[in-house]
């Protein structure tokens, strides 16, 4: 898969998920440190790439736009750190398939990982939890 990692979340898990034989892109090596989130979500977009966030602006960015993407990972319930990170991503990695996140917003907390599928729709007939 492929991923871009926003600004909030370490760049240490950019290289963990290469070192995971993925395609991981931190904002900073893609000198997006002080892009704006409609910039970065153009170019997750245009690169196939999945965001990997804490910044809680994508979902509504996403939901006033009607968009089916990019997908989005988004860390909820606080400070994570980069051990917590990774280990919720193994977790998450090993429980959804590339087609189960493409199109959808997994929202990643302390105890669940919740999914949606994109674009957002005024049911939450299309919202689950794993």
């Amino acid at each position: 898969m492929k991923f871009l990692v926003d600004m909030p979340l370490s760049p240490e898990l950019a290289v963990w998920l290469r070192l995971q034989r993925h395609d991981a892109k931190h904002a900073t090596e893609l000198g997006l440190e002080r892009a704006a989130d409609a910039e970065i979500m153009a170019l997750a977009h245009d690169e196939g790439r999945i965001i990997i966030t804490a910044d809680l602006d994508y979902p509504r960015l996403l939901a006033l736009g009607h968009s089916s993407g990019p997908s989005l990972i988004l860390f909820r319930d606080g400070v994570w750190t980069d051990a917590e990170v990774i280990e919720r991503m193994a977790e998450l990695l090993n429980v959804l398939m590339a087609a189960e996140i493409e199109r959808s917003i997994v929202v990643v907390e302390r105890h669940r990982i919740r999914r949606r599928r994109l674009p957002i729709a005024e049911s939450k007939a299309d919202e689950g939890s794993i």
